[in-house]
């Protein structure tokens, strides 16, 4: 009998993918020198165990690589070949390769096998010759990738998802970043695009293929693409020499600029051009499988299994207490008609046990759902678990000195925003090391220890995540910042702005203070792109800083996205949830603070600071009556930093509320982020704070 392999598949990825983990924060922890054996010995037993899955599930690439790693480490641990940076920073880098490998094998895609090649020179020249870097001659016969100074013809095939644009991605500013790299082709395919009158305005229908010429790395290219890889399918394929440039048009393929294009005065062609100033358009065909579902299991510990049947237990307990409580109940129904008394007072004892059920129900079914809940829970170690590699990285990319300080590893947040805050995290980190931390030299001369102190910490703090990214670096040029964005058109030269205003210049789209563009930053895609994806999970993030001294980044999230905490209110017939994490206080209108700016805008004096107000039911097109807003009641949020009061009819009271998606069941609406069904039944939506603030600014402007 023969037994299908493939079902085990899955958990020897999810073992390969921890045992990489392992090796890679061990290898940081590895001293130079003679290096600590028992170290030596936790990474070797993690490749070996790779090494032998590989084999047995007939990966025989994975293994035969693995080998060569595990040949170099058995050296370090017998005390044959001591332990240099550079044989350590060559093993870090066979991880990398090593894991691209698993995922290509995971998802049934192709392998760069020049990038393989290269790391198999390196590691077989230090077996073979010492801790030596491999010759040009040796490089350049392993991966066409690294050849320097050769210039190279690329061919970038980018099929971005419709709801690419949704999380703050702009195509042309991507393409912007490839002109600057080298001489730009491109194309379009219009195949996807619907009729006018079916259009979405915030869906992508488009897909590119385009060819870059010029001396360019891969890393390079697929740096600019690093924000949208899991929203789009991308193949980088470097073409050979007498090889085609352009792709082969059929009958969807049209040569026709895009709105986007004309208004970047992109110029349309129809025959590819070799200007690095123009992007003409075309079909793309990716290469790229389609990803697998992300992380489609979960390790549970068996303690918080154990509460589940505990809980289940209970809840059969009560469930038959109900039942027989309602049995006594129906059999005494006749009696009671007749009016026997000794039966009415029966039902009256019936019915006290039928409350003391139904409150222990109550009370089952809300322990049962946090169990369940916790289930999805996972430290945020997962996360951070990347940092001490990074941090590794860029500081000897940087040449700085920089030591990583993290805190609050156990910290659990759900699996669902686990997974989607990994990026924005990873780009603050880049962003505090390139442009916070100085270099040792700078240090020195402002009177501060040449390593420079970076620290991430988790807590929590009510019903919410609270990330923080602090680093002792020189803080943020508030003159350069508004230099910049005055330059940028972000802001007015005639504008005022507080510190934290001109702090929070540094979200704008397409903002940039770096004087350099390089592969760590400096193109202006990344900044706003954090605050969108955190605002997408229901966070926010703000950063304060003092100059010469360091800046704080803090990130509040929601511990779930399936669960939330809001406050009811009433706007007209209606009843809305407002999500608590946005809300600041509530308070009834005094009509003595209230003042009107600009024509009709009115703001509102709290304490010593003016607040613009928003009336709820103009936005919703309703009947306002309360003109003068004498005693209405206010809910004041916070909206990118900044304070905004909603006018609304009645506040209700605080609960949790079951989210679902209004995108899914029905569709997008801009003022709302999804819906919930209360208690009796009815169906409440939750508002989306900032959509309401952009639906108010919106009508203002017709105004």
């Amino acid at each position: 009998m023969s037994i299908d392999m493939s079902q085990f598949h899955e958990a020897f990825f999810e073992e390969s993918f921890e045992g990489l983990e392992i090796m890679e924060s061990e290898l940081l922890t590895l001293d130079v020198g003679e290096g600590d054996v028992e170290i030596i010995n936790t990474i070797f037993r993690a490749a070996h165990s790779i090494k032998g899955g590989a084999g047995t599930f007939g990966f025989m690439n994975v293994s035969e690589f693995t080998h060569v790693m595990e040949t170099l480490l058995d050296e370090m641990r017998d005390g044959s070949r001591d332990v240099t940076q550079f044989a350590v920073d060559s093993l870090l880098g066979s991880i990398d390769v090593l894991r691209t490998m698993l995922e290509a094998a995971r998802d049934n895609g192709d392998v760069d096998e020049a990038m393989v090649a290269e790391r198999y020179a390196i590691l077989n020249n230090i077996l073979n010759n010492g801790d030596e870097a491999p010759s040009n001659s040796e490089v350049e016969s392993a991966d066409a990738d690294v050849t320097a100074g050769a210039a190279q013809v690329w061919q970038i095939s980018f099929m971005p998802h419709t709801d690419l644009l949704m999380a703050g991605n702009d195509p042309v500013r991507m393409f912007r970043a490839l002109n600057e790299l080298g001489e730009l082709q491109a194309t379009v395919d219009l195949a996807k695009l619907l009729p006018f009158n079916e259009l979405v305005p915030e869906d992508l229908y488009l897909c590119w293929t385009v060819t870059l010429a010029g001396d360019v790395l891969k890393a390079d290219i697929a740096e600019v693409f690093e924000w949208v890889e899991d929203d789009c399918d991308l193949s980088i394929t470097l073409l050979d020499d007498a090889g085609p440039i352009g792709l082969d048009s059929d009958k969807d393929s049209q040569v026709i600029p895009s709105p986007a294009q004309e208004q970047e005065e992109i110029t349309p062609t129809p025959a590819p051009l070799t200007t690095k100033n123009t992007v003409p358009v075309v079909k793309a065909a990716s290469s790229k499988p389609k990803k697998a579902t992300e992380a489609a299991s979960i390790r549970v510990g068996i303690d918080k299994v154990d509460e589940i049947i505990n809980l289940v237990g209970e809840l059969v307990i009560t469930q038959s207490m109900l039942d027989q409580a309602g049995d006594d109940l129906e059999a005494n129904a006749e009696l009671s008609a007749s009016g026997d008394s000794a039966s009415q007072k029966m039902n009256a004892d019936i019915l006290l046990r039928l409350s003391k059920g139904l409150a222990q129900l109550e009370r089952n079914t809300r322990e049962l759902q946090d169990g369940v809940m916790r289930i999805r829970m996972l430290p945020i170690s997962f996360v951070f678990s990347r940092m001490p590699r990074l941090v590794h990285d860029l500081s000897s990319k940087l040449n700085k000195k920089i030591e990583l300080m993290v805190q609050g590893e156990e910290t659990e947040l759900d699996k669902t925003v686990m997974e989607n805050i990994g990026d924005p995290l990873v780009h603050l980190v880049r962003n505090a090391l390139d442009h916070g931390v100085e270099t040792p030299e700078v240090r020195v001369a402002a009177g501060k220890p040449e390593t420079g102190i970076l620290n991430l910490n988790a807590y929590h703090q009510g019903g919410n995540v609270i990330i923080e990214i602090k680093d002792d670096g020189a803080g943020i040029n508030k003159e350069k910042v508004l230099a910049k964005a005055i330059e940028k058109g972000i802001v007015s030269s005639h504008d005022k702005l507080s510190d934290d205003e001109v702090n929070n210049l540094i979200f704008a789209p397409g903002f940039s203070t770096a004087d350099v563009v390089s592969d760590v930053s400096g193109r202006g895609v990344g900044m706003d792109v954090v605050k969108t994806s955190i605002n997408k999970l229901g966070g926010r993030v703000v950063v304060q800083s003092e100059e010469g001294k360091g800046s704080v980044f803090t990130i509040r999230l929601p511990l779930t996205l399936a669960i939330l905490d809001g406050q009811l209110v009433t706007v007209g017939d209606e009843s809305y949830v407002i999500p608590l994490i946005a809300i600041i206080e509530s308070l009834q209108v005094d009509r003595a603070q209230i003042n009107q700016v600009a024509g009709k805008a009115e703001v509102y004096k709290l304490r010593d600071e003016y607040i613009p107000i928003i009336r709820a039911r103009s936005v919703f097109g309703l009947d306002d009556g309360a003109d003068d807003l004498h005693e209405s009641l206010m809910v004041v949020v916070e909206v990118d930093g900044a304070p905004v009061g909603i006018i609304v009819d009645e506040l209700q009271g605080q609960q949790q509320v079951v989210i679902k998606s209004l995108e899914t069941n029905y569709r997008k609406v801009e003022t709302m982020s999804g819906a919930t069904i209360l208690g009796d039944g009815t169906v409440a939506l939750i508002w989306d704070v900032n959509g309401m603030v952009g639906v108010h600014k919106k009508k203002s402007h017709k105004n």
